[in-house]
């Protein structure tokens, strides 16, 4: 915790920098693909270079997540967020001047790599300078603004694009950049720290095994599950995961020690991650191709089919994350995902050709309830369950059960839906989304306690 932060104005001050810092990450993530074809006439490189424009950022947040926690609680949460804000911002300023793919995509990683160290602190500052209702609240406020970012993204995009360049996209980063450091300007670290040594083999494992599944998962798209460079960084990460296991059970200083898991909340909390957000990227990208290319709708009509889930979060996550906080995360848990299912179930009803409003809207409506009552209760849950000083590793692993399994979704889309998201293909993909909600759904039932007076887990035993 901060020492500057233990007034009220300095948690106010603390909770936008969270906010603001988390925003600009995720909203990079989506931004940019409005903005592909024409970076692609300006630049040149053809469809390789809009690939790994998109490809390099996700592949390196996804795999440096785990580090940047680890980072965040060895070193100071300002501290690294202070740095990553500031190399984001270059990296960011290094994108809008690219003047060749290779450097835009350079500038890309390195972005995504700053990225990384802008998440898992953020949500760690919250958990240590709000505590119990106060926390839940604060976590669904985080969520309600973060939560718009990856709709907001395109359509801000587009909006660049057309009045303007797509280097705006990345210029215009400068903003929030610029406000989050002028937020952060005299809050002190204060001295405490996880641990003092850092796990630098921990770190190379942890590494090698998130970016080899997760390249092998954008590649397996375009190169297809068999092939070499898909099959051999997918087996190499694997590897280097399960020898990040076993390293990780007997390190000494461990940068994710496997204690964590002992918390009930976090172990059953993180599965519900992977479910509920297998779920929401599999039914999102499908709702998105299905009216471009089954109904018609142009891609800016497809941006706004979305615009139910942000709104309701926006609208609502703060509130639940308040009622969360008094009454505990289990109801809300539960509640969340089976309204996420039931919305995705009326999608059901689908028949050529398509009314939007009767067909699609309803469901997408009772998504955005279920997120709205999921997200903030299952974050504070997860992070709840830990010792203040675990609170950045256990955000970046939730953040990486999150990513990972939006990416093995739409990895499975194509099978899922039978190789084309037309009307029997959409159905039979939403019956699977709705699915992953309601299993989701019930790990919370059945796994996901409410807090009692008892101390949070700590990872030292």
């Amino acid at each position: 915790m901060t020492s500057a932060a233990s007034s009220p104005s300095g948690t106010t001050r603390l909770l936008a920098v969270a906010i603001l810092a988390t925003f600009v990450a995720f909203l990079d993530g989506s931004i940019v693909t409005v903005a592909l074809p024409a970076i692609s006439r300006e630049l040149g490189g053809g469809l390789p270079t809009q690939q790994w424009t998109v490809n390099a950022y996700l592949l390196a947040l996804g795999a440096f997540i785990l580090l940047a926690g680890s980072l965040s609680d060895s070193f100071g949460r300002l501290r690294i967020l202070r740095i990553g804000i500031l190399g984001f911002g270059a990296s960011s300023l290094a994108c809008a001047l690219a003047w060749a793919p290779g450097i835009l995509i350079l500038a890309r990683g390195i972005q995504g790599i700053t990225a990384a160290l802008l998440v898992p602190g953020s949500l760690a500052l919250i958990t240590t300078a709000y505590h119990d209702a106060a926390r839940a609240a604060a976590i669904g406020r985080w969520t309600a603004w973060t939560g718009t970012a990856a709709i907001i993204g395109p359509l801000l995009g587009g909006v660049l694009v057309d009045v303007g360049s797509w280097r705006l996209i990345f210029a215009v980063n400068v903003l929030p950049v610029a406000a989050c450091l002028l937020l952060m300007t005299g809050l002190q670290e204060s001295s405490g720290r996880r641990r003092a040594a850092f796990d630098l083999p921990g770190v190379v494992l942890a590494v090698a095994g998130l970016a080899g599944p997760v390249y092998a998962l954008i590649e397996q798209e375009r190169l297809d599950w068999g092939h070499p460079a898909v099959v051999v960084p997918l087996a190499a990460g694997l590897l280097a995961l399960v020898l990040f296991l076993l390293r990780e059970a007997r390190a000494p200083a461990p940068m994710m020690p496997l204690s964590l898991f002992r918390a009930r909340n976090f172990r059953y909390g993180n599965v519900v991650t992977a479910g509920a957000y297998a779920g929401l990227a599999l039914g999102t990208f499908a709702v998105t191709v299905f009216v471009q290319q089954a109904a018609g709708f142009s891609a800016t009509a497809a941006g706004f089919t979305a615009l139910p889930l942000p709104v309701a979060m926006l609208l609502l996550s703060a509130r639940v994350g308040r009622l969360a906080g008094i009454y505990g995360p289990r109801l809300f848990m539960t509640a969340g995902p089976v309204i996420c299912g039931a919305g995705f179930l009326l999608m059901l009803t689908v028949q050529p050709p398509l009314d939007f409003l009767t067909e699609l809207l309803p469901g997408l409506l009772l998504c955005g309830l279920g997120l709205a009552l999921m997200v903030a209760p299952l974050t504070s849950a997860v992070l709840g369950a830990l010792n203040g000083d675990d609170a950045g590793i256990g955000s970046a692993v939730n953040n990486a059960v999150s990513r990972v399994a939006g990416l093995i979704a739409i990895a499975l889309a194509g099978t899922v839906s039978g190789g084309a998201l037309d009307f029997p293909g959409f159905r039979q993909t939403v019956l699977v989304t709705a699915c992953l909600f309601l299993a989701a759904g019930a790990v919370a039932f059945l796994g996901i306690r409410n807090p009692t007076t008892a101390a949070p887990h700590s990872s030292g035993g």
